[in-house]
């Protein structure tokens, strides 16, 4: 019997062979799948495991595995989330980029698989389910934050949790209030708007009302009064109080340590994948994130150890605990990954000519009909048509593996950093001959077989 089959728990069997996401959520230590109506809530007290499958090259699966840990889960559940992902990892083939999230501290990438929000809820497991009949309805007020991907955060039911530059949702039995402090941001107001409507339709059947109070507007006979003595009546709101959620974690230079028996030791030399050996573990230190690095003839035992010696590092560190950590395999590293390493031989794909956040790559004008592909040799400084005043015709396609999904008009702009992009630009020149401009934009966290 092989390793992977001894493992694998029967929660995993017939994981990721189709596209889409899957969750398993831990009870009493084993992993539960949780059904497609449940997306989307996670419970603070208890951690999940998230797979989210896109198709590769030749018809092959590509594999990202998230463990969410909710604030007020046990050390030994967390654990357990951990350990289990290197479980499905491995009757996966042993090929998934594994994430570790923390709640408040998601990646846009995680973020990104549920539309508009994930919902986060007090109590979990342990506290007990009621069943949605038995449930009764509780007024609760979040923080919504974020203008690609939402961030929405239960706050305490009290007027001392607002303030002047976030945007508040106020989630009543009769009546959603939206309240925008005076320095928020239209983007966010924007934001919070759909998730209103998607907790109106999830539930309140789609029935109840939706209000805006805008702050410093009152108005006794209006939404605003109502709103106002929800809260224990009108009073001033005090300036917004900074939390560890708010901190911005620093880079640093990048340092590489092997993992032998859970113990970490400084390998010293100017970073290349030289360095990286087959049947070894290893962790990159890079300050705001700490990446694991897998051989990949080492053992899941190996494997559950280096990501257990990664948690070890980070709190021996006083590090904050959003310190990102993200485990690549040998063969299927992430584009940030191998960015950190002085020397990483390119192979077949083509690097990218820019890395700019919000700008494309590599952008390039095509004459006549046929696109022709990206030129050779020295990049030429060309003029690029404007694209909001030129009336040209735009279109992005996200890269999955071999396949290329096109975008709705409303999705584009947002790109997020585990993906690749290509944007195609027709427009019409003076002589009414239609021109072409080709760009990619390559994520930070992209793997190379999208790169490429």
């Amino acid at each position: 019997m092989s390793s992977t089959a001894k493992v694998l728990d029967p929660a995993f069997q017939g994981a990721g062979q189709r596209i889409g996401t899957e969750i398993w959520r831990i009870e009493d230590f084993q992993p539960v799948p949780l059904p497609k109506s449940e997306h989307g809530k996670f419970y603070m007290g208890d951690s999940y495991i998230v797979l989210q499958t896109t198709p590769g090259k030749g018809g092959a699966y590509l594999y990202d595995i998230h463990f969410w840990i909710g604030k007020d889960t046990s050390q030994d559940e967390a654990g357990t989330a951990a350990i289990k992902t290197v479980e499905l990892d491995a009757a996966l083939g042993g090929r998934a980029v594994q994430h570790r999230e923390l709640q408040g501290h998601e990646s846009d990438k995680f973020l990104s698989y549920f539309k508009p929000c994930i919902i986060p809820l007090e109590g979990g497991v342990a506290s007990g389910f009621k069943k949605p009949e038995e449930e009764e309805f509780e007024t609760r007020l979040y923080v919504c934050r974020g203008k690609r991907v939402v961030r929405l955060k239960q706050v305490l039911f009290a007027r001392s949790s607002l303030n002047h530059d976030d945007v508040f949702i106020l989630d009543t039995q009769q009546k959603i209030y939206q309240f925008n402090g005076a320095n928020s941001n239209i983007q966010e107001r924007a934001k919070a708007l759909e998730v209103i409507q998607f907790l109106k339709e999830k539930y309140h059947e789609g029935t109840c009302d939706v209000a805006i109070v805008d702050d410093g507007k009152l108005d006794t006979e209006s939404d605003s009064g109502e709103f106002w003595v929800l809260l224990g009546g009108f009073a001033p709101i005090g300036k917004k109080v900074s939390s560890e959620d708010d901190a911005i974690l620093e880079a640093t230079p990048a340092k590489l340590y092997s993992i032998v028996d859970g113990q970490l030791k400084l390998v010293e030399g100017e970073l290349s994948k030289g360095m990286l050996e087959n049947n070894t573990c290893y962790l990159l230190d890079c300050g705001a994130e700490v990446f694991v690095w897998v051989g990949r003839v080492t053992q899941v035992d190996e494997r559950k150890t280096a990501i257990q010696a990664a948690e070890d590092f980070i709190s021996s560190q006083n590090r904050p605990k959003s310190t990102r950590i993200t485990r690549v395999i040998q063969g299927y590293e992430t584009h940030s990954f191998k960015s950190k390493f002085d020397t990483w031989p390119s192979g077949s794909a083509a690097p990218p000519s820019e890395e700019g956040r919000g700008k494309v790559a590599a952008l390039l004008k095509q004459q006549g009909m046929g696109v022709k592909g990206m030129a050779k040799g020295p990049s030429v400084n060309e003029e690029v048509p404007p694209l909001l005043e030129g009336g040209g015709k735009l279109e992005v396609w996200r890269i999955n593996g071999s396949a290329k999904t096109p975008l709705s008009n409303e999705d584009i702009g947002k790109f997020y950093s585990g993906d690749c992009y290509i944007i195609l630009y027709t427009y019409h020149s003076g002589e009414r001959k239609e021109d072409y401009f080709l760009s990619c934009w390559i994520g930070k966290d992209s793997v190379e077989v999208n790169i490429s």
